[in-house]
């Protein structure tokens, strides 16, 4: 198995990365939204509760 970050060997000390540098870099981007999947619902839930309706109105 190769370590996601840098392709080098694992090792089993810091699985499934190579190092401790590697590790600490997938936890800055976790940390810092870089593993984030974009979406399109509304950010306030108000209007996440009002498009879900609508759509479901166009359906029946």
């Amino acid at each position: 198995m190769s370590c996601p970050i840098c392709a080098r060997k694992t090792d089993p000390t810091h699985r499934p990365f190579c190092s401790k540098r590697c590790a600490d870099v997938d936890l800055a981007r976790w940390l810092g939204g870089g593993y984030a999947i974009p979406s399109t619902d509304p950010d306030d839930v108000e209007e996440a509760i009002l498009a879900a309706e609508a759509e479901r109105a166009k359906l029946h």
